[in-house]
């Protein structure tokens, strides 16, 4: 089960299912036009990589009421091999607030998706950086396509670069005799160059001096959880902060009974969104209901599974009717599945009298299929509605507004596989960062409708990662009423964003703070 949850999630940013794309407004944007600052990079287009070079432009956002001025520089810093050869041009956009004269005391947040396999448009466009997709209230497309400012972005407190890893976005090998595979595609492969990439990225910037945050959405949550560490035991650079979005299982073990039962609040959580929990249960709000599952979940289901072929006739019974109850589902429907539900079973069943399947990272998103009859839905309903807004604007982002000129294709999901998943102890990874770094303070946030990193599994994360209690105090999770990429929603764009600003607030230190036990 360990297995299927981790691809579950990292299925979410693949090019087998794609994750989101999207697009722009033909209007024109409601920020003045940027002013160019400074090119380095080619000045005609051209589809060979330019694997150090740069654009900067100027541009203004309103956050919470105040002006803020910033500089955008989008660009390539290389990688480079052990004998110092470039091997490969990482691609950034990095976005400075211009009226901040102590950098120093300037917090940085270095971001990433996952994948792994897919560029950082999605957090950059869609959640944290300064100009944003339209769509509507809810997250979904509309025409004309565009972009807009960002009202909640958190540039107002921290300078922000979005980091796209070899063959996503516009990041590629300098040659085709690299060894790609070897040296990028790998859970440590990938944790190890890139880390080397940020030495010279905060060196190369002077942010040697400022508090440091990562952040990181569904397999992105693996990378800077092995970050936290890499960075700090092989580049000395010590962590303030690490956010966890959608995070994945971490490379935590979670095997049988305990990865087939930690699903079941998640499908509450969908079902009581299409209204199709008992009445009782329906007429409470969401966050009352989950509680009662989660208990059931632990204390419960999950012994019963473990029980498995053991369980008398009666007790399997009382456990479908509970299951059955929570899940939405028939207790015949439970009991064919041997009381533990596929996510994809659960997907097509769910509304299957009604016509519909439900989307599997946003499961608010209603799908129809070609025949109501199977075990699955035929695609993903969220997918296709994201489809519609990412590509177009980050495309005329990048070209139109950044002013980064060239022909290669942006990849949203790019050729990275074979990816190697072996020994991946990215969770242990993050605990030993935090037990040998005062200083360091985690943040989860999940939707409760994603069903590919769903919620519960992210809250066992954090058990599991501090089953001492000792990191506690430096933990917090947040959940919100949308999925995976939760922030689409307008209520909590505005609510996740206001979460970061208080985790960085509260994770800086005050000058002069030792860290210390």
């Amino acid at each position: 089960m360990k297995k299927i949850f981790l691809s579950l999630c990292i299925l979410g940013y693949t090019a087998t299912s794609l994750y989101a794309q999207g697009s722009r407004n033909a209007t024109p944007p409601a920020t003045p036009p940027r002013e160019p600052v400074k090119n380095t990079a080619p000045t005609s287009p051209s589809r060979t990589l330019d694997a150090d070079g740069k654009v900067e432009t100027k541009g203004e956002v309103t956050i919470k009421g105040q002006k803020v001025p910033y500089k955008a520089t989008a660009g390539t810093i290389p990688v480079w091999d052990e004998e110092g050869k470039p091997v490969a041009g990482v691609f950034y956009t990095y976005f400075e607030r211009s009226d901040v004269n102590n950098r120093a005391a300037r917090p940085l947040v270095i971001s990433f998706n996952g994948g792994p396999g897919t560029a950082s448009v999605w957090m950059m466009l869609g959640y944290t950086g300064p100009r944003i997709l339209k769509v509507d209230d809810e997250g979904y497309p509309l025409q004309p396509y565009g972009l807009r400012d960002n009202p909640n972005s958190i540039l107002d407190v921290a300078d922000i670069v979005y980091v796209d890893p070899v063959n996503t976005g516009f990041s590629r090998p300098t040659n085709k005799d690299v060894p790609a595979a070897k040296l990028f595609f790998g859970v440590n492969a990938d944790i190890k160059y890139l880390a080397d990439w940020i030495n010279t990225f905060v060196s190369r910037y002077n942010r040697w001096a400022s508090p440091k945050y990562l952040i990181g959405e569904s397999y992105g949550t693996a990378r800077v959880s092995g970050l936290a560490q890499e960075l700090q035991n092989t580049h000395w650079i010590y962590l303030n902060g690490v956010v966890l979005v959608s995070p994945t299982d971490l490379g935590l073990t979670r095997e049988g009974p305990a990865g087939d039962a930690l699903k079941l609040p998640y499908m509450t959580a969908t079902a009581w969104y299409h209204k199709a929990l008992p009445a009782d249960l329906q007429s409470k709000d969401l966050t009352d209901v989950l509680p009662e599952v989660e208990a059931f979940t632990l204390d419960e289901y999950m012994p019963a599974l473990a029980r498995a072929g053991s369980l008398t006739d009666q007790k399997r019974k009382e456990i479908a009717a509970k299951v059955a109850r929570y899940s939405g589902l028939s207790e015949t429907a439970v009991m064919r599945q041997n009381l533990e539900i596929p996510a994809n079973f659960f997907w097509k069943e769910l509304l299957r009298d009604k016509g519909f399947t439900v989307g599997r990272l946003d499961s608010r998103y209603r799908g129809i299929d070609n025949m109501d009859a199977g075990t699955g839905p035929d695609y993903n309903a969220e997918l296709t509605s994201w489809l519609h807004s990412f590509t177009p604007a980050i495309n005329m982002f990048m070209r139109e507004e950044l002013n980064y000129k060239t022909d290669l294709n942006y990849y949203m999901f790019g050729p990275v596989r074979p990816w190697d998943s072996s020994n991946n102890h990215t969770g242990e990874q993050l605990r030993q960062a935090m037990l040998q770094n005062p200083y360091l303070h985690v943040l989860v946030q999940s939707g409760y409708y994603d069903g590919a990193c769903d919620y519960f599994n992210a809250k066992y994360n954090l058990w599991q990662m501090d089953a001492g209690g000792k990191l506690k105090d430096r933990m917090s999770w947040e959940g919100y009423r949308s999925g995976h990429m939760m922030y689409l929603r307008k209520e909590d764009l505005a609510t996740s964003n206001e979460n970061l600003r208080k985790f960085i607030q509260k994770s800086t230190p005050k000058p002069n703070q030792p860290a210390k036990y």
